[in-house]
């Protein structure tokens, strides 16, 4: 049976930061870090997909953290496809982005709907691909690496040019250990799923797992499928029909029942039993409401 940590997508959210859960005299950034490690085991890095990390950031993060201590990070929008500011970027690879930009708030590349394209210089993301890896590198070396969330638009739809672009991401982050996030709900739907994983597998890239509400065109199905033996994940994004739309509080705004997380308790243990590593983490970021949902979850599953 492979280890479960169950932990949130954030510890720097504002919303949680306002809420209290962190105590007097914890929250500046090392005390918030070092609390929340005393209560999960994981969490995700999501500022590495608005920009660059920093070696900096990486050696704090593996200093006020316990060995053993797991981070998902994000990958850099600009790996997924995803519209990129210049403002993102260090400032020395600005006018080569800007150069080859189509226009404001766009992606670059070739603009098939089935690939969200890349720089038209390679260049330009190896060098980009090379700083972010190189940021990254002092936590992996501790140890404190779980793995990179590759969270791709709702436009990459599935077909050939978006397996070869899904390959040509693996290629650059080799070496690295790989999750893949499908935001379009056709990957896992009936007719494709069985392809999808089967391309996860030979990338070796561990799927991620979703919930989220079903009664959206855009709902992604809760399909579990094991494709590294290495991880499995699970996203709660929470269950709310504004998902899409609206500020960022209306479409994660969700408190879990505890029916709503027993659902999952079996999925997650079938997975345990088939990945060495589960990562389950909520996404709910509004106040404290993925750290209650990670601690009930806890209990559910037996681990606290």
């Amino acid at each position: 049976m492979g280890e479960i940590r169950v932990g949130t997508c954030s510890w720097t959210d504002k919303a949680l930061v306002s809420s209290g859960w962190y105590p007097t005299g914890q929250r500046d950034a090392e005390g918030r870090l070092r609390h929340y490690a005393t209560r999960f085991p994981v969490v995700e890095v999501d500022s590495t997909y608005y920009g660059l990390p920093s070696t900096r950031n990486s050696h704090l993060w593996a200093e006020r953290t316990p060995e053993g201590f797991r981070f998902d990070v994000k990958a850099f929008s600009l790996f997924t496809g995803h519209p990129t500011r210049p403002e993102a970027l260090p400032a020395d690879l600005r006018p080569a982005f800007l150069r080859q930009r189509r226009g404001p708030g766009v992606g670059i590349g070739p603009g098939d709907p089935g690939d969200p394209g890349e720089p038209g210089d390679p260049g330009l993301l190896d060098e980009v691909w090379e700083r972010y890896g190189a940021a990254l590198e002092p936590l992996r070396e501790a140890g404190r690496l779980g793995t990179l969330v590759f969270q791709f638009p709702h436009r990459l739809v599935p077909g050939r040019p978006a397996a070869e672009f899904l390959r040509r991401c693996r290629e650059r982050a080799a070496g690295w250990p790989v999750a893949v996030e499908f935001r379009n709900p056709g990957w896992w739907r009936e007719e494709h799923a069985d392809a999808t994983a089967a391309l996860l597998t030979e990338l070796d890239a561990a799927t991620v797992a979703v919930d989220m509400t079903q009664t959206l065109p855009t709902s992604v199905p809760p399909v579990v499928r094991v494709t590294s033996p290495d991880l499995a994940l699970v996203r709660f994004h929470g269950r709310n029909t504004a998902w899409g739309t609206g500020t960022k509080e209306e479409r994660f705004r969700h408190d879990y029942t505890p029916a709503e997380l027993a659902e999952w308790t079996p999925r997650i243990h079938e997975l345990a039993e088939r990945a060495r590593e589960v990562h389950v983490l909520f996404n709910n970021c509004c106040g404290d409401a993925a750290v209650r949902a990670a601690e009930s979850m806890r209990g559910l599953l037996g681990l606290s």
